[in-house]
């Protein structure tokens, strides 16, 4: 009897620990690894918002059938606390759906929010709300989102998935009308800047582009910035005192990362950055919100070295443009145009060997990502920064954590393990009882 009442205690008490988290801010810094923060640091010549937390850890980021995981797999971890197969969506293997963190709040009563810079039915932001086998049915995805309405604020890009396939511009292959659904559901629907300053709804869907936004270098205009959409999404969800739980996804480190474009990467974690920032000033009037930041894996193989014990700082912070907007904007057919361009973009001087080097690229090219890719190679190698491949690492992320909770966010971490932990912190636990905890039957490798 005094070991069960010992027992009971403890959780008592572990309940009151944990009880005082009210909020949480759910940030993913997709692709993101430690030495894409820390060039951006060293860019910025500042240390990032999120460096400067005490409490700091080590995320694994394998999926259920492969040590590199993909958005998806990654995706359905962080919001489930599950492992899945790569390209799939807040299942397991087996195609038994999980129950996302955003829902369980749901269900528990709190706010919800997703705010991201990619399409609302990209893997990551799908992950949270979605279920399906397959990462490309962003048809599907769309309309889960909107028919199960369990995320009250809604704002990224990709609103070509929620027209009917009659109005010019639709992805989809029927006439189903997502947007006047959305409406009648009670959201606000907003594709401008300027109109998301004036709204003040319980429930918005903000789709700022046909598809992706802009990156953050270039995105002006209409298209707000990240940090942006975070005040808004915080003042929405905030005012009537409510508790809430808001993801926020910086989703275009990963496409820079997967480009080789140091440039592109910096300026994309400094845009993150930022909206951490703006995270942490609402923090110190809301001391009962808890901020967690992680990513969903490394991209790229990102080093600060090719092996000649530098790294060319200061040229880097010469650069002014990524690399896929250099190439749209000035054509490498064009030789002596584009050799002044690199000159003047980068402080670059391209040899005719580079040059030529570059134009068979162009001219042997099997997908349109050649060029980039190898172009972004290029210019990382004359400020001595390398990379190990275009695509996704096994490389384990940081996690970092800011108020309430936030000291139980050290040491070494599986991704499955961050969302249930900040569920137990928000008081409402994966297992919430309405739902069956699933078994995993597949194959895990770790």
């Amino acid at each position: 009897m005094k070991k069960v009442l010992a027992v009971i205690l403890l959780l008592a008490l572990t309940f009151v620990a944990f009880a005082h988290v009210k909020n949480v801010i759910y940030f993913i810094g997709d692709g993101m690894g430690f030495n894409h923060l820390y060039l951006a640091s060293l860019l910025e010549g500042k240390t990032l918002n999120m460096m400067k937390t005490p409490y700091t850890g080590i995320v694994k980021t394998f999926s259920a059938n492969t040590w590199v995981t993909d958005s998806a797999a990654a995706g359905t971890a962080l919001a489930t606390g599950f492992k899945t197969n790569n390209g799939m969506i807040g299942m397991l293997p087996n195609q038994e759906s999980v129950p996302t963190i955003i829902e369980i709040a749901k269900a528990y009563g709190m706010r919800t929010g997703i705010v991201v810079t990619c399409r609302i039915t990209h893997a990551t932001p799908a992950s949270f709300y979605g279920h399906v086998p397959d990462r490309d049915m962003e048809n599907e995805l769309a309309e889960q989102l909107i028919t199960n309405a369990t995320v009250d604020i809604i704002m990224g890009g990709g609103y070509r998935n929620f027209l009917p396939m009659s109005v010019k511009g639709s992805s989809r292959k029927d006439e189903k009308d997502l947007i006047a659904l959305a409406k009648e559901k009670g959201y606000a629907y907003v594709t401008k800047k300027s109109e998301l300053a004036n709204i003040d709804s319980d429930k918005v869907l903000a789709l700022f582009s046909s598809s992706h936004m802009a990156a953050a270098s270039d995105r002006s205009g209409e298209q707000p910035m990240l940090y942006e959409m975070v005040e808004k999404a915080l003042e929405l969800l905030s005012k009537d005192g409510e508790p809430f739980f808001l993801m926020v996804e910086g989703s275009q480190i990963d496409w820079e990362a997967h480009g080789n474009d140091p440039y592109g990467v910096w300026k994309e974690v400094a845009e993150f950055d930022k909206a951490v920032g703006v995270a942490l000033q609402f923090v110190k009037t809301n001391p009962d919100t808890l901020i967690v930041i992680t990513a969903d894996h490394e991209t790229g193989g990102l080093s600060t070295s090719t092996g000649t014990y530098m790294l060319e700082v200061e040229t880097l912070k010469k650069f002014k443009m990524n690399t896929d907007t250099f190439l749209a904007k000035f054509n490498i057919e064009e030789k002596e145009k584009f050799i002044s361009a690199v000159k003047e973009i980068y402080s670059v001087d391209m040899t005719e060997a580079e040059y030529e080097w570059l134009l068979n690229i162009k001219k042997t090219a099997k997908s349109s990502y050649d060029l980039p890719n190898n172009f972004g190679k290029y210019i990382s190698s004359k400020a001595l920064v390398g990379w190990t491949t275009f695509d996704h690492t096994g490389n384990p992320v940081p996690i970092f954590a800011f108020g309430p909770g936030a000291e139980y966010f050290t040491g070494w971490f599986d991704n499955t393990d961050i969302p249930r932990l900040i569920a137990r912190l928000m008081g409402c636990p994966l297992t919430y009882p309405i739902y069956k905890e699933p078994v995993i039957t597949g194959p895990v490798l770790y």
